[in-house]
């Protein structure tokens, strides 16, 4: 029994982070109000705040998720309108990283909060008790800290850092909300320096600045390594400081560093010399990155007016032109399927791009292993803050037991690396993962995490799964799933409903998909009540396999693609007149084909960041799964534009 509700809020701060925050919580319907100080060179005393939200309204990507959110979230300044705190259910301190003015405006919240009203700070270093010092009893009972991710609508990491006077009923109820309201991944942090995602970012991120100019990699040769050959995203390194800001990464690193004097680890590399003198060299010069146009990269446009990005050369400070390294452990790695296979080809390799791979995985392994058990007790919390807060595809204990623990630390020693004595024991006491799988293979499909290792008590720990979730890993190779082919399964979810998961690439449709989507309806007709379609992949279905439908016309394949057209047609006619209701979930890309089954179904229960559309205009060709039929029906029938209405 959640016993906070929250209806109404306050953001104080209107920076990038701030107003970014109050945009978030506009877009889940809660009111907010946006404060920061009066202009004192303005007879308009809103003019920082106003700036402030303006920036967050041109930003790319968008923080709001519809033009209308933003008819939530109301402007003011701290002299005129901090009676706004009084009636907030939860006050959100986002201001400058100072501790005496972080406790200034604490005092004054401090008096007028209502008596259940939650205040948090999204502090990146500060101590959170720190802040609340000399507040009143029930203050800190209502306070901790609540460190959002840049950009919060995408970045899934909401770190929540209670202190020891927190009530565990705050505690919960911001966690709920963050969760099941925000759409966040809860991460419960140790009130420790940089908490958990920053101080993991910049202890592996120090060594690698130095590792990267101590051994002459250039800035294309780092990024085309370190992006998704690693399970990383696409802005790899360099192009991961640029967008963060060259002034706040520096600032984040220089805070860390003094907060953390028994760390010798992350205080061997982020007191190197060389990452010093780059940093001052790119601040003086007031290269701070996307923020300046210039960078590690630079925007530059061509003699026809195109956009360009020259990288930063290193040795001289002059942006060059982009390169396209080349390795042959790349090459032989990118024909390799999934990251356990791509990442074991490259650190069997020897050439320099498996060097520098090698040695940024081995030390993440090292550095990780380090901060436990003053971070975290488990390895789940850091793995969680590593794929939520920085989008890898995995933590790097989940990547470890994906290579094998004990192979890779005799690896990892040879190369200079040692874990830390707790992995060492770990092992010897017989634990040799560090999480228990429900089936041993953790590489293997459906290796569902049932347990995980806690260092302080010397044994796993059962982990706990959340209630009303259906996980498709956890049916896969079971006596749930009914039928299974290259592209797609059906499975029997319980309550009578059947569903049935995409699982080719990209899910873009093919025969395979359209024989399990097939048989599910069959099934619907006799042994279930329901239907849902739906899968846990990035994207739904990018639709129809465009090039392949491009060479079946050019050598005029013209009966295969009738009748491929005529399966996903009467596919999606069966769905809209199914006399039992089908529920199609989309999320990520829903395009062409996807699109068009998802305006069959019954109801569509669609994730926030849904991205749809009927795009086959674009290659030259129009809807023809039934899709164009769809648009006019929604054109000429009154009932589809109304909300709830029933379209039938």
């Amino acid at each position: 029994m959640i016993k906070y509700q929250i209806n109404k809020a306050v953001v104080i701060g209107s920076g990038t982070m701030g107003a970014a925050i109050a945009a978030h919580l506009a877009n889940v319907g809660v009111p907010v109000t946006l404060l920061d100080i009066p202009a004192k060179d303005s007879p308009d005393k809103n003019k920082i705040v106003k700036e402030g939200w303006e920036r967050c309204l041109k930003a790319r990507p968008s923080n709001l998720m519809s033009g209308d959110a933003k008819t939530l979230v109301r402007l003011g300044n701290l002299e005129d309108d901090f009676g706004s705190v009084s009636g907030a259910d939860w006050v959100i301190e986002a201001i400058v990283e100072n501790l005496k003015i972080k406790q200034d405006l604490m005092a004054r919240i401090d008096e007028v909060r209502k008596p259940n009203g939650i205040v948090s700070t999204n502090t990146s270093g500060i101590p959170v008790k720190a802040i609340a010092d000399g507040r009143s009893k029930e203050f800190k009972r209502h306070f901790l800290g609540t460190h959002f991710f840049n950009p919060p609508r995408y970045l899934k990491l909401l770190e929540v850092i209670p202190t020891t006077e927190t009530s565990k009923d705050v505690i919960e109820a911001i966690s709920h909300f963050g969760e099941y309201r925000l759409g966040k991944g809860i991460v419960l942090c140790k009130d420790t320096p940089n908490f958990i995602g920053n101080r993991i970012a910049f202890g592996t991120g120090a060594f690698a600045m130095n590792f990267i100019l101590e051994n002459g990699y250039t800035v294309d040769e780092v990024d085309a390594l370190t992006g998704p050959l690693m399970g990383r995203p696409k802005t790899a390194t360099f192009r991961l400081i640029d967008l963060v800001g060259v002034d706040v990464w520096d600032h984040v690193g220089r805070n860390l560093q003094p907060l953390i004097p028994h760390d010798k680890l992350g205080q061997k590399y982020l007191a190197s010399e060389k990452s010093r003198k780059l940093m001052d060299n790119l601040l003086e010069r007031k290269w701070l990155g996307n923020k300046t146009k210039i960078g590690f990269y630079k925007e530059v446009r061509d003699a026809e007016g195109r956009k360009e990005f020259y990288s930063l050369d290193l040795n001289t400070f002059e942006h060059v032109a982009p390169t396209k390294p080349r390795f042959d452990s790349v090459k032989a790695a990118k024909d390799v399927e999934g990251l356990t296979d791509r990442l074991k080809a490259l650190l069997d390799a020897d050439d320099r791009a498996a060097r520098l791979v090698k040695a940024l995985t081995y030390q993440s392994f090292q550095y990780a292993s380090s901060i436990i058990p003053e971070v975290a007790d488990t390895p789940r919390p850091i793995d969680d803050a590593v794929r939520w807060g920085f989008m890898h595809e995995a933590g790097p204990f989940e990547i470890w037991d994906l290579l094998g623990v004990k192979e890779t630390v005799k690896r990892m020693r040879a190369y200079g690396y040692p874990p830390a004595k707790w992995v060492e024991d770990m092992l010897k006491a017989g634990a040799e993962t560090f999480y228990q799988y429900q089936r041993s293979d953790p590489a293997g499909k459906g290796a569902n995490k049932v347990g995980v290792y806690d260092v302080t008590k010397k044994k796993y720990t059962k982990l706990k799964q959340p209630e009303g979730f259906v996980f498709l890993k956890d049916l896969r190779g079971t006596k749930k799933e009914i039928s299974r082919n290259a592209g797609a399964s059906l499975y029997d979810i319980g309550d009578g409903v059947g569903l049935v998961e995409f699982h080719a690439k990209m899910n873009a449709l093919d025969d395979d998909i359209f024989a399990i989507a097939s048989e599910a309806l069959d099934k619907l007709d006799t042994d279930f009540d329901g239907l849902v379609i739906g899968n846990e992949a990035d994207n739904f279905s990018a639709g129809a396999n465009l090039f392949m439908v491009v060479v079946a016309a050019q050598q005029g394949m013209w009966d295969q693609l009738d009748d491929a057209i005529r399966r996903l047609q009467g596919l999606n006619m069966r769905m809209r007149y199914s006399p039992k209701p089908v529920v199609v979930a989309p999320a990520g890309l829903t395009l062409g084909g996807g699109c068009e089954i998802t305006m069959h179904a019954s109801r569509v229960v669609a994730a926030t960041e849904t991205y749809i559309g009927l795009v086959e205009l674009g290659a030259g060709v129009i809807p023809a799964g039934a899709g164009t039929k769809e648009i006019i029906r929604r054109l000429i029938n009154p009932a589809m534009r109304t909300e709830n209405a029933e379209p039938l």
